[in-house]
């Protein structure tokens, strides 16, 4: 059997390299060479994180709207549900002030596990595919668990609703949520509601580059369910039931399933709203 130190210090090594590797390919592509390798590691990782950050914001929300709003204009969302240009750009700046502090966590998160504080390993043959899915799925049900009450109380407790949480629910209709919006809070508000995803290293052996992957596909996710469009896939919390929450500010609180919501009672369907707006 192995010895722990040892394991210990090939982890950090491996780790090291790997963020070595992301930093190279990310600031070596996008910006001079003179600009970023004079800094420490740390510096890259923030560095590296900020930018990547920024791109897959503007990216992926550009597309997006793009897509629903002007290609595919009146298939997904009726005319008159369009959100402005302006409410669009005011939700872009609101991300941007925010941007350099979210990219701090996944930094953070980075320096810990180098430096052996989490569970993390480097390589799928360190412990082997079925235990990887194992492991993966309690990590997702632990970061469901942990963003739908972080969530729900940014709403309960009265002071971080207003001094926090406030800032996104500004939006709170579909003809002033857009995919931009999903970045959209108060720096510390996106912090915490991603915290889940740190915390749980802690606690569960997960692999390294899936746990990276995993905090910059909350992007990709939370411009998704901002966009209005209810996609009718169970069990999955869709936009149609994010719409919901950001018009009751009292349900569907859950991140990527509908599940917590339905075990603590907060789930509203859309389906069924549609159906009483109907009768």
């Amino acid at each position: 059997m192995e010895d722990p130190t040892t394991l210990l210090s090939e982890y950090g090594r491996l780790f090291g390299e790997d963020t070595d590797l992301y930093n190279r390919i990310v600031l070596g592509t996008l910006l001079p060479h003179c600009v970023w390798a004079p800094l420490p590691r740390f510096f890259q990782t923030w560095l590296r994180n900020y930018v990547g950050g920024v791109l897959l914001y503007l990216v992926s929300g550009l597309l997006w709207c793009l897509y629903i709003y002007y290609w595919k204009r009146n298939v997904y969302v009726p005319k008159d549900a369009i959100p402005s240009r302006r409410a669009m750009v005011l939700q872009i700046y609101v991300a941007m002030k925010a941007m350099p502090w979210y990219s701090l966590l996944p930094t953070v998160s980075e320096y810990l596990i180098e430096a052996g504080w989490t569970k993390c390993y480097p390589r799928l043959y360190h412990v082997g595919w079925p235990a990887y899915l194992v492991y993966l799925a309690i990590y997702l049900i632990i970061v469901e668990f942990g963003i739908y009450w972080m969530h729900r109380e940014l709403h309960d407790i009265k002071p971080l609703y207003k001094h926090l949480h406030a800032t996104h629910h500004i939006y709170n209709k579909q003809n002033t949520l857009s995919p931009f919006a999903g970045l959209a809070f108060h720096p510390l508000d996106g912090i915490l509601q991603a915290l889940p995803h740190c915390l749980a290293l802690l606690f569960v052996p997960t692999h390294f580059t899936t746990h990276l992957v995993l905090l910059f596909i909350e992007g990709i996710w939370t411009a998704n369910i901002h966009d209005c469009i209810h996609g009718k896939l169970w069990p999955v919390m869709g936009a149609g039931y994010h719409t919901i929450h950001h018009t009751t500010y009292r349900h569907n609180y859950g991140h990527y399933t509908i599940w917590m919501d339905w075990m603590f009672g907060t789930l509203r369907d859309p389906e069924e709203e549609d159906e009483g707006k109907v009768m």
